[in-house]
């Protein structure tokens, strides 16, 4: 794969390749925290969006002042403030729809078609080529989850609305991933103004559609801030790293160890029972990751 050359902080040119794929896996591990510290944080979904992300955006905006990136990083175009706010929070608002109008199994599955579309959508990029392999890859990935999620299924024409929402959803979140190839100049500090952008939008959404509800106790409000410097702080950081400079399709097939971690981490707080889908499921995905990650 040829080198892709981002900004540094300082400004210098700096060429990316294992690394920022070994980085951009470091948010697929945080990814998979997602569904144990969303169950523990007890409030509605897009006011914990708009918690969340403020945490995890000024997080990451401290860090970026310590770095010396001031408010001159985010005078970028409008291209990449459309592609890079837009993306997240639509995603989000795509998902969050999706799992009110169909059931979390089914909405999940649909939504898990994202990292089979980033492995396609590499045909797309500069310098990077596509083979049947790396698409038989992704599948595998597609079909672990669907044997990890898939005896919960039950899909019904009554939830359509629900699994429009999560292909869209799945089709936004591809698209945003790829589109940071096309912006590999910009610093990825730029994700800070991404998530606090995506908490200020989240905000009009709760007071539409949802009542405040304080945090019963010291775990939600714990989950909350667990969420915003992991899954919804720092992943975003570390795909936006992975992607403009790491291998997109063999981060594309890892996505799917996300659910299977998930699924692990539920299992091991005493929040799901354990299957011998985990099992089918994590060589499926292994599998699936070692063919599309390959130069072939």
């Amino acid at each position: 794969m040829t080198p892709v050359t981002t900004r540094g902080p300082d400004g210098r040119a700096t060429h990316l390749g294992g690394r920022a794929t070994l980085i951009g896996a470091g948010a697929v591990v945080l990814w998979s925290t997602l569904a144990l510290f969303t169950a523990m944080a007890e409030v509605p979904p897009f006011e914990k969006t708009a918690l969340s992300f403020a945490v995890g955006g000024g997080l990451l905006a401290l860090a970026n002042l310590a770095r010396g990136q001031g408010l001159s990083l985010y005078r970028q175009p409008w291209r990449v403030w459309a592609v890079g706010l837009g993306g997240m929070f639509a995603y989000h608002a795509f998902f969050f729809t999706a799992l009110h109008l169909a059931p979390p199994a089914e909405a999940s599955l649909v939504n898990y078609l994202w990292p089979l579309l980033i492995v396609v959508g590499t045909a797309l990029l500069p310098g990077e080529r596509l083979r049947p392999l790396h698409v038989l890859g992704a599948a595998l990935g597609l079909g672990g989850v669907a044997f990890l999620l898939g005896p919960r299924a039950e899909f019904s024409f009554d939830a359509m609305g629900g699994y429009l929402a999560a292909a869209a959803g799945a089709v936004t979140w591809a698209t945003y991933s790829l589109a940071a190839r096309r912006f590999a100049h910009v610093p990825s500090g730029i994700v800070a103004g991404y998530a606090l952008g995506t908490a200020i939008l989240a905000i009009p959404f709760h007071l539409m559609f949802e009542t405040w509800v304080t945090p019963p106790d010291a775990t939600s409000w714990i989950a909350l801030l667990a969420l915003g410097i992991g899954p919804v702080g720092l992943s975003f950081l570390f795909w936006d790293i992975g992607m403009k400079g790491g291998n997109p399709r063999l981060l594309g097939a890892l996505a799917y160890g996300a659910p299977l971690a998930s699924t692990v981490l539920l299992v091991l707080a005493g929040r799901a029972e354990p299957t011998t889908g985990i099992i089918v499921a994590c060589i499926a995905i292994t599998l699936g990751a070692i063919l599309a990650g390959r130069r072939w």
